[in-house]
Parts: structure tokens; C-alpha cells; sequence
């Protein structure tokens, strides 16, 4: 008998400091998909990169809502798959050393092989 592999769904999030109300919902949706068991991938591209930069995310937020470290964390803790675009991160002078802990640089093709396994994209 085949073991059936949870639903997946890829949460790609292409904003941050410019605007962190919808990188915050981004993570708020990403938390509550793993809340009821959906195996989560969160991939950071663009400027979004920098929520996943040791001392950049930590001051990121949005009134009414857990600040984006809490978010980010909340994801890598219950399960969720955090990524961070290559050549961004590389563009940005950003190197794996700065990023979150758990947090890993992704290629084009990776990403669209998790995007063909997902039940549903979104986008922020």
C-alpha cells in the first residue's frame, strides 16, 4: 500500500522591506497551511531576500500581526521549507553565512520542480 504524501503548496514572496503587509501575510497564510498539515515551501525572491538576513528581519512588521522573525521562525519550526533565490541573494552581496538558520539558497529549477509538486502557488 503507497503512503500518501501531504498537500503542498509554494509561497513565493517577492516583497519585504518595500512592503511588509504583504510579506507578513505571505508568512500568516504559510503558518496556517502547515497548521492543518500541508507541507509548506517558502521561497524568497527580489528584495524579499532580506527577511531572511540575520538583522534585517528582526525589524520587520505589520500592526496587528506577529513581527516577520516570529513568522519566519514559526514556518522553519513547524515544518515549513524556507529558500532564498541564488542569484538575489549573490546580486545583494548577501552570502549563506547571514541568513536565518535553516534558511538555503534555491535555483530556478528547484523551485519550478516544487512548484509542479504543489497543489496551489501563492504570491506576494
Amino acid at each position: 500500500m503507497e503512503e500518501s504524501k501531504p498537500e503542498k503548496i509554494v509561497v513565493i514572496i517577492t516583497h519585504g522591506v518595500d512592503d511588509p503587509e504583504k510579506a507578513t501575510l505571505a508568512f500568516v497564510h504559510a503558518n496556517a497551511a502547515l497548521a492543518v498539515d500541508v507541507e509548506v515551501v517558502v521561497v524568497l525572491q527580489g528584495i524579499a531576500v532580506f527577511l531572511a538576513k540575520k538583522g534585517c528581519y528582526e525589524h520587520l512588521f505589520w500592526p496587528g500581526f506577529d513581527p516577520i522573525h516570529k513568522l519566519l521562525n514559526y514556518c522553519l519550526e513547524f515544518g515549513g521549507k524556507v529558500f532564498v533565490c541564488t542569484p538575489c541573494i549573490q546580486e545583494r552581496q548577501i552570502t549563506t553565512d547571514m541568513l536565518v538558520d535553516k534558511v538555503e539558497p534555491i535555483k530556478s529549477g528547484s523551485v519550478i520542480q516544487h512548484i509542479l509538486e504543489a497543489k496551489a502557488v501563492l504570491s506576494y
